[in-house]
């Protein structure tokens, strides 16, 4: 299957299964687990961090950064589309008592530095407590522009608020702009970062930051039940797309162009945004359904909503995309 649904979807390679299997392996709640200590040094150091946290998920990564900056009844300002705010069962919440405080985004992708600055409460007893601001790095396959990430991080420190990025697909921005990780992640406090989506590792995230922030949200990872056992496993896959599948994600960016280029021809059809990775379009409602099945009798997977997400990752090629836009053509010349 051609699966566009999202990068998720990709499997590890080969040589990613070999390093898993032949990695060594300890008890990484005792802190023995050789293959995890390596890679987290690695990550940190690629990162610019002091240390870094293996977790099973990039929900669990968010929220256990989140709870680790905030009490109960403080708050922290997010973006509505926001995968911490939106997407994550409203777990900081449910579980740690905090307020999320959703701005609208801009166009871009970012959150208007006005909106922070008014949504950032007085020191009242009326009030949550505004203690983080929260952004996120690609959003919506976006690329978050430098000075304003600058501006953002500024604004929340002079009115003492601690910074946290959703950098699941910091990679892809790295990559997209040629701009080291470390540089990225050096405007915040706290980063989680993915290796599970285009990077290609079956399952695995990282939260780096200081000593202190991390010997946090270890504890919270024990608490969310995210303590890990022979996880070296695991870490050996996401080592290994580390050292080695990062600077392919350019091909994505590419392809992902590509196939924006062959659905902006559809009649009907409009681009509304493509970067990085993804692209968004609109579909007329009547061809949503019909569509679906005509790409899934050809071997293709794909989600055709109100603003349809197409997600471009390292199991796709060339020809894969060459033949999802002709599949597309066959579908709309038969109309």
């Amino acid at each position: 299957m051609i699966d566009l649904r999202s990068d998720t979807v990709t499997r590890p390679t080969p040589a990613m299964r070999d390093a898993m299997h032949a990695a060594p392996v300890g008890d990484d709640v005792w802190g023995d687990d050789p293959s995890v200590a390596s890679f987290e040094a690695a990550v940190a150091e690629r990162a610019g961090k002091e240390t870094a946290l293996l977790f099973p998920s990039g929900t669990q990564s968010n929220l256990a950064a989140l709870l680790a900056h905030c009490q109960r009844g403080d708050e922290v300002i997010a973006g509505q589309q926001a995968h911490t705010y939106k997407y994550e069962g409203g777990g900081a919440a449910v579980l740690g008592g905090i307020q999320p405080q959703p701005l609208e985004h801009a166009i871009d992708g970012s959150l208007p530095l006005e909106k922070i600055r008014a949504a950032i409460k007085p020191r009242d007893f009326h009030f949550a407590r505004t203690r983080l601001l929260a952004l996120e790095n690609t959003i919506g396959g976006k690329v978050l522009d430098a000075d304003y990430v600058k501006a953002a991080t500024d604004l929340a420190r002079e009115h003492g608020l601690a910074t946290h990025l959703d950098g699941a697909r910091l990679f892809n921005a790295a990559v997209a702009t040629d701009t080291p990780l470390a540089t990225l992640c050096a405007p915040f406090d706290s980063v989680s970062l993915c290796f599970s989506k285009g990077l290609g590792a079956p399952m695995g995230s990282v939260l780096v930051g200081s000593r202190a922030l991390i010997d946090e949200a270890r504890r919270w990872r024990k608490v969310l039940g995210g303590g890990l056992r022979q996880s070296g496993i695991i870490a050996a896959a996401c080592h290994h797309a580390l050292n080695h599948h990062v600077a392919s994600l350019a091909e994505d960016h590419r392809r992902a162009a590509r196939l924006a280029q062959g659905i902006a021809a559809l009649p009907g059809v409009e681009v509304n945004s493509v970067a990085t990775n993804m692209l968004f379009a609109h579909f007329p409602e009547a061809h949503r359904e019909p569509l679906v099945a005509h790409l899934q009798a050809r071997g293709i997977l794909a989600e055709l909503l109100y603003s349809t997400r197409f997600v471009v990752h390292r199991d796709i090629g060339d020809d894969d995309i060459e033949t999802v836009i002709e599949a597309f053509g066959e579908y709309f010349a038969a109309q």
